[in-house]
């Protein structure tokens, strides 16, 4: 079995505001391409988070992706405590639930609401004991709340045997790039 953990920025703290912005499908398109690569090298298992941003748009590409791919993984969203969300807008908050609904796993690591910052650490070592990689969407010269992931699975690694791939800004200017030049291609 081979275990994938995807994360990276919230969709804020991309300036994403809205579902027709360019910037989400560019992203999605790289993850896309980085779980075709993941499945094709035999990962069985993609799991996530709930957060808005890459937790979700890997739920909704892996999800596109069962029809290319029917048989060969399962998608899972852990939620770091019960209640995870309720506190997020009307909106939003039926974005979490429609993610859960085309998951064939969810979750939370915490059976408790949130009380303190250990269950997002309880929340990080769960992901990194069940996980065998990961791919994070993050910058580290663009810092945002996956800089605390990022900072334990480079801590986990040093000591176990854990890859894991970093998509920076540079590597998603280049998408945005090649996703333009493909357009300008299409409309010719």
């Amino acid at each position: 079995m081979s275990r994938l953990w995807v994360t990276g920025y919230r969709s804020y703290e991309l300036g994403v505001f809205s579902d027709k912005d360019p910037k989400e499908l560019v992203i999605k398109n790289v993850i896309e391409n980085n779980l075709k690569q993941s499945i094709e090298d035999g990962v069985d298992w993609i799991i996530t988070g709930g957060q808005m941003g890459v937790e979700q748009w890997t739920v909704e590409v892996a999800d596109l992706l069962k029809e290319e791919y029917p048989d060969e993984f399962q998608i899972s969203m852990m939620l770091p405590f019960k209640e995870f969300g309720n506190q997020w807008n009307e909106q939003n908050q039926m974005k979490l639930s429609q993610s859960i609904n085309k998951v064939d796993f969810s979750a939370s690591v915490s059976n408790d609401p949130y009380k303190s910052p250990m269950q997002l650490r309880a929340y990080q070592d769960f992901m990194l004991n069940h996980t065998d990689r990961a791919l994070l969407i993050y910058d580290v010269d663009n810092p945002g709340k996956t800089q605390y992931d990022y900072e334990q699975i480079k801590r986990f690694s040093e000591i176990h045997d854990y890859d894991y791939h970093l998509i920076d800004f540079d590597e998603l200017q280049e998408a945005a790039n090649e996703y333009q030049n493909n357009l300008n291609n299409f409309e010719e």
